[in-house]
């Protein structure tokens, strides 16, 4: 038996309709297999294209306005940072290495916020008074809410979202920021008042709830220089390029003198997944144990093939047994079976990726209707119950305190297609047991039975 039989038996075999072959229980249930795999595969490419475009969103917006790809920390102790015309030829210094294409100066500290009455704690980042527009990451990340970007005022300062929310200030308020400072043994309160020029949101609630930012040379004399963090954001042209390795150690020598300037007292260097480690391996153990428990479901899904083969190999004895009479040998018989079962894997793939990738891609449309849907349902049961609607809160299905506000779309398609080549062997070793089956059935003990 040739490969083009067992190919053209093998069509017969999946395409029979139950009309014309009206006890065909076997071709229901290979429809059956092939609409379970691809239901089962919704939901694992549509996680897949949501985890990877939140894990994306994320990284993108920790290393873009916190990390940069790369940091030159120097020590508060070092005289090398004690002033502001200091930091200021140290960025002139490592703006001259090849592969770095900005340089940041950031001095950043802990303070307490205090306006209305309320007292926060933040994180007082003291930057360039045109970070906001020079930094291409904090111009196209950070979304303005009130007022307008603007450090050029030694007293003004621009704050994050929830952070203002929670002092209850807007642009055009005053807020207060207390710092430790110490003189000897002593442990000296000093506080400083600023303008809040600008309230903007990186679309990311944990970090828009700590961040207030103030001009660089003004964060000199408001915090306490040697409780406080020096740092050097470098930005290079891609921070996920196997270059960013060489940039690194073309910066370490820098900074260790090794190219003919003075060594920078106290200073290392680090890349951008060291200072966040943590992070993004909580985040990647995240997405493996959510697709395992998808792949999972493929898995049960995948065994109702072998269920369907085996009803198409009872109902086929006859079959069978003729084509065998006629020549047809087993290992032909087992490879139209093995096609059949690949034909369903190539179905369900068919159906389940596609519209995986519609319910991924148009994820924040559906989380919205999906949130008001149950929002108009549960201020109508809250009604219902209390008689008034005026205290009922809103049900947020995506807090954004730890979500994006909008999820980033992102197709890994490496990951789709091993999603694929994993569907298809699953589908051929499920359909293995009754193929072979199917192919040692003998022939004389059917016809006897006809």
């Amino acid at each position: 038996m040739t490969f083009r039989a067992s190919f053209l038996y093998a069509l017969r075999l999946f395409f029979s309709h139950p009309s014309t072959e009206k006890n065909s229980h076997g071709g229901r249930s290979l429809l059956g297999a092939v609409l379970c795999i691809g239901i089962s595969l919704v939901p694992l490419v549509a996680v897949l294209v949501i985890s990877s475009g939140m894990i994306d969103g994320i990284t993108g917006r920790i290393i873009g306005l916190s990390s940069q790809d790369l940091q030159v920390r120097v020590n508060s102790y070092s005289s090398d940072v004690d002033s502001y015309e200091k930091m200021l030829e140290i960025k002139e210094r490592l703006s001259g290495i090849d592969g770095v294409t900005g340089v940041y100066p950031e001095m950043q500290g802990m303070a307490l916020a205090s306006a209305n009455g309320i007292r926060t704690g933040a994180t007082v980042r003291g930057v360039s008074p045109d970070i906001f527009t020079r930094n291409s990451s904090f111009a196209s990340l950070f979304k303005i809410c009130d007022g307008n970007v603007d450090l050029s005022d030694e007293r003004c300062a621009v704050l994050g979202e929830k952070i203002a929310e929670t002092l209850g200030v807007r642009g055009g308020d005053k807020i207060s920021l207390i710092a430790v400072n110490k003189i000897g043994e002593r442990f000296v309160p000093k506080m400083s008042q600023f303008t809040v020029t600008a309230i903007v949101s990186s679309g990311y609630q944990e970090l828009d709830a700590l961040w207030v930012f103030i001009p660089l040379e003004t964060a000199f004399t408001s915090l306490s220089p040697k409780s406080s963090q020096f740092i050097f954001g470098l930005t290079t042209p891609d921070p996920f390029a196997s270059s960013l390795g060489a940039i690194k150690k073309a910066v370490h020598r820098n900074i260790l003198g090794f190219d003919g300037e003075e060594p920078l007292d106290k200073s290392r260097v680090y890349s951008w997944n060291e200072l966040n480690a943590a992070e993004f391996e909580n985040f990647s153990s995240t997405k493996i144990l959510l697709l395992l428990i998808m792949l999972l479901i493929v898995l049960v899904a995948s065994v109702n093939i072998s269920s369907a083969l085996v009803m198409i190999v009872m109902e086929r004895r006859k079959e069978i047994a003729i084509l065998k009479s006629v020549g047809a040998s087993s290992s032909g018989i087992t490879t139209s079976f093995l096609a059949v079962g690949f034909g369903a894997g190539v179905g369900g793939v068919l159906l389940g990726i596609p519209l995986g990738l519609l319910v991924g891609v148009n994820i924040n449309g559906l989380v919205s209707f999906t949130e008001k849907l149950v929002n108009i349902c549960a201020k109508v049961v809250y009604l219902i119950g209390n008689g008034n609607a005026a205290d009922f809160e809103a049900v947020r299905l995506l807090d954004p305190a730890y979500y994006l506000q909008n999820i980033p779309v992102t197709v890994p398609f490496g990951e789709l297609l091993l999603i694929v080549i994993g569907t298809l062997l699953l589908s051929l070793l499920v359909s293995a047991i009754p193929a072979i089956k199917g192919g040692k059935e003998k022939p004389l003990d059917t016809l006897r039975k006809m």
